[in-house]
């Protein structure tokens, strides 16, 4: 089921967002070859604390059975893992790495989600570009999260602009609904065709998150039980906002 936000709610929506944004503000300034993940996790982690919220990820998903729960703040993803990665001291981030960050925060009953790529240090042209195009791609598809559109026409840009330009979009994993649950109604495909799916409507609040990969779009899951590989060890990126629908151009909760 598909919920629309009260405006009450939607100002809720707003401040975890902006949490979530100041988390990869300061993220940014810090990532640097030679830093472990876990330490990069633990930044994170005090500063969602220091401002009222919780990692949300962290314990998730708590009640599955057979599910072991996610044990971190972020989901760090290095080089050819897609997403899901988890912090470790021995994951260190090295001189020419992309690193995609996977981060949802909660407060006052409300979720806020996003993720970003980074190139840290002398990264390859061919790093920096699949970063950009799949950063950019967001921003094609969001260019039809307009009332009255559906599912199907962000999903269909997204995957139109990304293969365009010589990637892969991921098929297994999608963008979603979001608001006092983490993954909320309606699914929302990185591909797909115009007009089809469920119709646009203000207040809604939707995370779309194109996740590319440089090669062929086979991936595969770590013995680890959570984290997603490229299977032909290409490069991967990911981006992402949480983003309302509005009665003229879709706001970005998440940047600012």
């Amino acid at each position: 089921m598909v919920t629309i936000k009260s405006k009450r709610e939607i100002e809720l929506m707003r401040e975890v967002c902006k949490i979530t944004d100041l988390v990869y503000k300061e993220i940014e300034k810090v990532i640097k070859p030679g830093l472990s993940t876990i330490e990069l996790d633990k930044f994170a982690e005090k500063i969602i604390k220091a401002n009222g919220a919780i990692p949300a990820q962290k314990g998730y998903p708590s009640e599955e059975k057979g599910v072991l729960p996610f044990p971190s703040t972020l989901c760090i993803s290095i080089n050819d893992e897609v997403i899901h990665g988890i912090p470790s001291s021995r994951k260190i981030i090295k001189d020419g790495d992309l690193v995609s960050i996977d981060l949802v925060v909660y407060k006052d009953g409300f979720n806020g989600d996003a993720a970003r790529s980074f190139v840290v240090g002398n990264a390859s042209q061919q790093a920096k570009r699949l970063v950009d195009i799949t950063k950019q791609a967001f921003f094609e598809g969001i260019k039809y999260a307009i009332k009255g559109n559906r599912i199907g026409d962000i999903s269909h840009a997204i995957g139109e602009f990304v293969e365009k330009n010589g990637y892969s979009v991921v098929r297994e994993f999608q963008g979603h609904g979001i608001g006092r649950q983490m993954h909320e109604d309606p699914g929302i495909p990185n591909y797909g065709k115009q007009g089809k799916g469920i119709r646009l409507e203000p207040g809604m609040t939707l995370a779309i998150e194109p996740m590319v990969i440089a090669g062929k779009n086979d991936i595969y899951q770590d013995e680890d039980g959570w984290t997603i590989l490229t299977e032909d060890g290409s490069l991967s990126a990911h981006y992402e906002n949480t983003i309302l629908i509005t009665e003229k151009e879709p706001e970005i909760l998440t940047l600012s």
